[in-house]
């Protein structure tokens, strides 16, 4: 685990007594450590034998259920390393690939629950989950991190890496569980998101791009919304209540037709098909009429590339339209309500029902406008009706993964869907999920929205830490994408990565507070040294960590997470105490303090007086019993990202507070938050191609 023991005892030198882990901790057994090399070695060798001989299996018979699932034996896959490492793109296109089906019967999944696209990537059916439905559900493990760098600290590499030691190498059957990732930023700034080096979902081509077209399904169906919105308006503005009748609910072979998507609405009315010819006027307007407040429309067009020019627009510029002009914007696809449902629905009936309750406006009586109200959801659901599948893919080592929904994890949850993850959960042993950003903004929403809504609770979590972005945290210079790293973060500095350490100490806190076991899995760079590596583990494991492994996965592959693989099957079969921070039935108000004060470290929570009387419509609309997902920055705890640490003495301003109805929460904002992000002077597709020889995408990473 340690690879320089003179300089790790140097490191701890001032200390006669640390504990090793949490569980050493709890009872009693400190492990005295000393300047004799041998005895250190002789420790942490005894450690790994421990777990090198200790059953982490799960429950009887889970692990027997689970491979008589399995159609043929896994055949892990070994791709052939280099040094130095290559792109990501030169890797994943010299991998050897399974065909799917091969991925699907490893798996135990059957030829018809399969959808292929392709040789390389398919859909699996929800009905799976009938056939499943008495099957144990594995191990379930959460990846986080702390606060990153605008760089990222890898992630989604550490799920990919953790997932290939725990299937190709320990011989647990183990799904991955990842988001799909938005084309914005694969040709911005940040690149791909299939992982790196020897950690990557394959084809990466295919995973960064379209995939299977979920995210063109989501991007459709919110634009439909808000074609569906502006359209009713200009029609209710041109028209008197009479002429909206006659079009809206048309006589046909002598009799009155009701839209099928309109039944919804005259239900909530109180309304049948035999009173449509006797109406009293003042019912017959409540209708037809949906009187929206155009100040208070929330759904906004979407389209997946960075475009800052879409951020304000103005619609209605044409001479058909008669001067009926509104002020509007897009968003981003991932950044839609649709794709939070999408990641949070539990099966095709809840993704229907949540879609319907979709708040769109206000009408001007100050009533909720649903998409419901606009007859549309019935639509909506049948253009999502494919995306709801999860899409199944190989690593680079042959083991699987779910690549499904991709909401973004400041204004949404940020995590994968629950459909996948409860899939998964059904096949395997072990599942990896990751939760977008710092522990702060993904975990806290997986804890809260995610686990309430999909029922199912995680055995351990894993924090991925990086010696870069605690140095940032110490006070090293400005980080920057496309620009050289200070020698600040590629020289040893223990001063100023001691400094940092607080911010790693806060995230172990927050993951604590919730009663799961945490494992720090320190993402190792070439230039950290030991002594480095061995600074975090101290603070790691002081601060309550179970434990604190080096990894190198990305340039080592599964191999080299095999010792983070082995702490984190230790860990799952730890108690858990796992419990949520704030209660449905709380006000809402109380529900966001909660959070800022426990997960952030905030001193409290300021709110403007228009968020209050937002929140208190809300909770007189019927909304109130809603989680919170609050929407800040991912680079600090508070809402400053220029604070870096683990900041104190801060309060949390709410300047606006939005309401994501079908989703199911409450989205407070903190601050300025994009959902619309612009490309920089040097964006990633300058560097994106294709070869004409082959066919193949180059540049991509």
């Amino acid at each position: 685990m340690f690879l320089n023991w003179r300089l790790f005892i140097g490191v701890l030198q001032s200390r006669k007594a640390f504990p090793f882990t949490q569980k050493g901790r709890e009872e009693g057994r400190d492990v005295h450590l000393c300047s004799s090399r041998s005895k250190v070695q002789a420790l942490c060798a005894g450690i790994r034998q421990k777990r090198m001989t200790t059953s982490h299996d799960p429950s009887p018979g889970t692990v027997t259920d689970k491979a008589a699932l399995s159609l043929r034996p896994f055949r892990p896959l070994k791709p052939q390393r280099r040094t130095p490492v290559p792109p990501d793109y030169e890797i994943a296109q010299e991998a050897e690939l399974k065909p799917i089906h091969e991925v699907a019967e490893e798996a135990g999944i059957r030829p018809d629950e399969l959808e292929a696209y392709g040789p390389y990537k398919a859909k699996v059916k929800l009905d799976i989950l009938r056939r499943l439905g008495d099957v144990p559900n594995g191990k379930y493990v959460v990846v986080t991190a702390i606060t990153p760098t605008p760089l990222g600290e890898g992630k989604t590499v550490a799920t990919i890496g953790l997932s290939q030691a725990l299937g190709a190498h320990l011989g647990k059957k183990t799904f991955a569980c990842i988001r799909q990732p938005s084309m914005g930023p694969t040709f911005g700034i940040k690149g791909g998101a299939a992982g790196g080096g020897y950690s990557q979902v394959v084809p990466m081509e295919d995973f960064n791009l379209h995939l299977t077209g979920d995210i063109h399904a989501v991007s459709i169906s919110t634009n439909l919304l808000a074609a569906a919105l502006d359209t009713r308006m200009f029609h209710e503005w041109r028209q008197r209540d009479e002429a909206l009748f006659r079009r809206l609910f048309p006589i046909k072979h002598g009799k009155r037709q009701v839209p099928r998507g309109y039944r919804y609405r005259m239900e909530k009315l109180g309304i049948t098909p035999d009173d449509l010819d006797a109406l009293p006027p003042e019912k017959l307007r409540k209708l037809v009429r949906l009187d929206v407040d155009p100040d208070t429309i929330s759904v906004h067009r979407v389209v997946d590339v960075n475009d800052r020019m879409l951020r304000g627009v103005e619609i209605g510029l044409g001479p058909d339209e008669k001067g009926f002009t509104r002020r509007t914007g897009f968003d981003i696809s991932v950044a839609s309500e649709i794709m939070a449902i999408l990641g949070l629905t539990t099966g095709l009936r809840d993704m229907r029902q949540r879609l319907g309750r979709m708040v769109v406006a206000l009408s001007r009586d100050g009533e909720p406008v649903t998409a419901d109200d606009l007859g549309i959801a019935g639509a909506l659901t049948a253009l999502m009706k494919d995306a709801v599948k999860p899409n199944l893919m190989q690593t680079l080592e042959g083991t699987p993964v779910f690549v499904h929904a991709g909401p973004f994890a400041n204004i949404a949850p940020g995590n994968s869907s629950i459909v996948a993850d409860r899939i998964a959960l059904k096949l395997a042993d072990f599942v990896v999920t990751e939760a977008g950003f710092g522990a702060d903004i993904g975990f806290e929403k997986f804890v809260h929205i995610k686990s309430r809504y999909s029922g199912l609770r995680a055995d351990a979590a894993v924090l991925v830490v990086t010696v870069r972005a605690l140095k940032m945290h110490g006070g090293g210079p400005k980080v920057s994408p496309g620009k050289p790293l200070d020698p600040a973060y590629t020289e040893e500095n223990l001063d100023l990565l001691r400094a940092g350490l607080a911010n790693m100490v806060h995230h172990i806190g927050i993951v604590r507070k919730v009663g799961i076991p945490v494992v720090v899995a320190i993402n190792a760079f070439p230039t950290d040294t030991d002594a480095e590596h061995a600074l975090v583990q101290q603070a790691a494991l002081e601060a309550g960590a179970f434990d604190a492994v080096v990894a190198r996965h990305w340039a080592e592959g599964g191999a080299g997470a095999v010792d983070l693989a082995r702490a984190v099957l230790e860990a799952t079969e730890q108690p858990n105490d796992f419990h949520f921070l704030y209660d449905l039935d709380q006000p809402l108000k109380a529900k966001i303090d909660i959070v800022a004060r426990e997960v952030y470290g905030a001193d409290g929570v300021d709110f403007d007086p228009l968020v209050e009387q937002k929140l208190a419509r809300y909770e007189r609309l019927g909304y109130g019993h809603l989680p919170i997902c609050v929407a800040k920055t991912h680079l600090s705890l508070s809402h400053d990202p220029a604070r870096k640490g683990a900041p104190q003495g801060f309060r949390i301003p709410i300047r606006d507070v939005r309401l994501s109805a079908g989703a199911g929460f409450v989205y407070p904002l903190a601050g300025p938050i994009r959902t619309m992000p612009g490309l920089p002077t040097r964006p990633a597709y300058m560097d994106v191609d294709v070869d004409p020889e082959t066919g193949r995408i180059i540049g991509l990473f």
